[in-house]
């Protein structure tokens, strides 16, 4: 591939909170991994995560500000960086438990949209996330000073939960969690990661969430969870997995320009970036199997017309696959369980 890969940056004059308060939180998360197997880079993730917050703390804005010629309107900061200042700290906060973070939440939660309804988790907002994160801290960790949280975190599982006055998800014919036509499968697999985390938080404090009067359990949330991940597989009405090569039958003609080109062994030729519009509204299945991408899945209606141009419910993304990944983790793990 020769197209440009542009590397852009974010600095005083052109700050970005967002992306920057996102890597510290990727930072701190990624060394509580290495914490026992190689302490030494751990404290060199947290030592960075730490810069990289304060910097992104200390010089407020958001990154497409600066950059909006090149990152929107696809990639647009349409949330605000705040989601990801509070997702920043409650990582940090995990992964050194100094009580600066633990301040600096109770100091600037509520301004940062902690107390916020809004009910999605994803690439652009962080809200749901940072809510069942710092629950955790009370949940688990019995710190009395957020308990507030849990109030936050019941507010956005509450949301999902079918059948309770709380209830502001649309569940599809088929069962399926719906929130928007384009690239739904992302909030279905991070929302369904959210439900696990939480359910496992509840079960060790040995706690339910009240949801409109009713007492949901963590086996219920689970239960929740896993009819959605059933479905992404192939329990559907179409008995269509929306995992690429899982099942017997699964999209062949998904929008992913290397999936849908000819490989160089078949095309030793240059394909310029332009040609590979022959490829996009060619005919047949792609000549690449893009074996475990997970596409943006069926419409309302559960149909799934399998179009290689039908970039809305045909495009895979790693912001579909990676909440997938913790949530399989957890029902692998639990199976039997359950």
């Amino acid at each position: 591939m020769d197209t440009p890969r542009t590397v852009y940056k974010v600095d005083r004059g052109t700050p970005g909170s967002d992306v920057a308060a996102e890597t510290a939180a990727a930072l701190a998360a990624a060394s509580l991994v290495f914490r026992k197997s190689d302490p030494a880079y751990a404290s060199r993730l947290v030592a960075r995560a730490k810069r990289v917050f304060e910097f992104a703390d200390k010089h407020r804005g958001s990154y497409s500000t600066g950059l909006a010629a090149d990152v929107c309107p696809y990639y647009c900061s349409y949330s605000g960086y705040q989601d990801e200042l509070l997702w920043g700290a409650a990582w940090l906060h995990r992964a050194t438990k100094s009580p600066s973070y633990l301040s600096y939440i109770q100091t600037n939660g509520q301004v940062l949209g902690a107390d916020e309804s809004d009910n999605t988790f994803g690439w652009d907002n962080k809200h749901a996330g940072a809510r069942v994160l710092i629950s955790k801290s009370f949940l688990v960790q019995r710190l009395g000073a957020l308990h507030e949280y849990k109030g936050h975190a019941d507010g956005f599982i509450c949301s999902m939960v079918p059948g309770t006055a709380t209830d502001q998800t649309q569940y599809t014919r088929g069962g399926l969690l719906f929130r928007l036509s384009d690239s739904n499968m992302q909030y279905v697999t991070s929302s369904s990661f959210l439900l696990l985390t939480y359910a496992k938080y509840l079960a060790f404090a040995k706690q339910t969430v009240r949801c409109g009067g009713v007492a949901v359990t963590p086996q219920r949330l689970r239960a929740i969870a896993r009819r959605q991940v059933d479905y992404l597989l192939g329990s559907n009405p179409m008995g269509m997995s929306y995992m690429v090569g899982y099942g017997a039958k699964y999209p062949r003609r998904i929008h992913h320009r290397a999936s849908s080109l000819p490989s160089v062994a078949a095309h030793p030729a240059r394909i310029g970036c332009s040609q590979g519009f022959t490829a996009l509204y060619a005919g047949g299945a792609n000549p690449n199997l893009l074996v475990g991408a997970v596409v943006g899945g069926p419409d309302m209606q559960d149909r799934f017309p399998d179009e290689r141009n039908d970039h809305e419910h045909s495009e895979p993304a790693t912001y579909i696959n990676a909440p997938l990944v913790g949530a399989l983790a957890y029902l692998a793990h639990s199976y039997g369980q359950l």
